[in-house]
């Protein structure tokens, strides 16, 4: 069992009454993440999932079919948790939940659990404002992987002193680096470790994406170009993503362009980073980057590696945000000269560090520098793929192995 992050964050007593949902990819985790966190309460029995036509059924024939066993694991110490696994999969899902929240908001805590369409959910107000909190989980991190605490600023500590403790601490975890390049960060690949297991899991996680996911969530049929823009993407990670260079390359319309990228979006196959301009010089393009959540389907190792980055950095910031340490969001630098630095963390709408990957270290670029200067002279951190490096520069600029950076 690989301990993950979001366990001791979304379970926090101090969201108090609030239910949380858990959102995210197929195959992430989500469900191992909540019954284990039962197991370790005693409450392993209060786990329903409803994709079962037993829960289904017991549901129409008493809608609050767990209350005696909820009862009976009260204790005077702690309230006992609930997970209801898939139930957004029910017609009317969010009555039934809102229903279960105001009868036993004194007796139980709720925990949901679900993929895209529970995540779509929250991006429209409902009845169920007020009453709950959302959390995505990611494909494993580095530090999940190797088994390492959440690497993480302390309130209010600046990227700076972030990096600087960062790196006097932590320690070079270079083979769970070269495991997850490998193997992804989903966790059942990632733990069998098999070539042949490996193919035939991302080929049937592409199958169940357009057969299942995609139908379900979108009005579009022809999935076909779905599964071509899969295939033509890994050659423009890194870059901005143009819409109208895959709507020539797909020979289909712009609409159909977007509703498809728009797809791979909702069943998290792939992310959008923005562009950042404010402040930046001759800043000018607005297209985002795209990167994949299973890295392993870009077969460069070098721009596999930076997607990998990507998502180690979508995932901490998003960890860092649910923590409650600042609203961190992720962007990228490209100017109108075609001078870009992959990411940029932005904390409270403020610019926080700069992030190069590279697949061998070298020399930091000028226009990083320059970047970081008008920025407010913020950090600058060029994280490579080899092991054993770790070189600071003049004005803040850090050269380290990524092992040694996320391990």
């Amino acid at each position: 069992m690989i301990k993950r992050h979001l366990e001791g964050i979304c379970f926090d007593e101090e969201f108090g009454r609030q239910m949380r949902f858990i959102s995210g990819p197929r195959q992430v985790g989500k469900t191992t993440l909540v019954r284990h966190f039962l197991e370790r309460r005693g409450h392993s029995h209060l786990y329903f999932n409803w994709d079962l036509r037993r829960i289904r059924d017991q549901y129409i024939d008493d809608p609050y079919f767990f209350e005696t066993e909820v009862y009976d694991s009260q204790k005077k110490t702690r309230l006992p948790w609930v997970c209801l696994d898939e139930i957004h999969k029910m017609p009317k899902w969010k009555n039934i939940l809102k229903d279960y929240f105001d009868k036993f908001e004194n007796e139980a805590r709720f925990v949901v659990t679900g993929s895209a369409r529970l995540d779509m959910f929250r991006k429209s107000g409902d009845a169920l404002t007020g009453r709950y909190f959302m959390f995505q989980l990611f494909p494993l991190c580095l530090s999940e992987a190797a088994a390492r605490s959440l690497p993480h600023p302390l309130s209010d500590e600046s990227a700076l002193n972030f990096i600087q403790r960062r790196l006097g601490r932590a320690s070079d975890q270079q083979d769970a680096l070269d495991h997850l390049l490998e193997y992804s960060g989903f966790p059942e690949p990632f733990t069998t470790a098999r070539a042949r297991f490996f193919r035939r899991w991302q080929s049937n996680m592409v199958d169940q994406i357009l057969r299942e996911d995609v139908r379900d969530l979108t009005r579009i049929f022809d999935i076909e170009n779905i599964a071509r823009l899969i295939r033509q993407l890994p050659a423009r990670i890194g870059s901005p993503l143009s819409l109208n260079a895959l709507r020539e390359d797909l020979n289909v319309s712009y609409t159909a362009a977007r509703n498809a990228l728009r797809a791979l979006q909702l069943t998290f196959v792939v992310f959008l980073i923005p562009p950042f301009h404010r402040n930046v010089a001759r800043a000018l393009t607005k297209e985002p980057k795209a990167y994949f959540l299973d890295w392993t389907r870009c077969s460069d190792p070098a721009v596999r590696f930076e997607n990998y980055v990507a998502v180690e950095l979508k995932t901490l910031t998003a960890l860092w945000r649910d923590k409650g340490l600042g609203d961190f969001e992720l962007s990228y630098i490209r100017t109108r000269d075609g001078k870009e630095t992959d990411f940029l963390i932005v904390k409270d709408d403020k610019p926080w560090c700069l992030l190069e990957a590279k697949w061998k270290d070298g020399p930091v670029d000028g226009h990083h520098y320059r970047q970081a200067e008008s920025l407010g002279n913020i950090p600058v951190v060029q994280v490579c793929r080899e092991a054993k490096v770790l070189k600071k520069g003049d004005s803040s600029v850090f050269r380290v192995s990524a092992g040694r950076f996320f391990g």
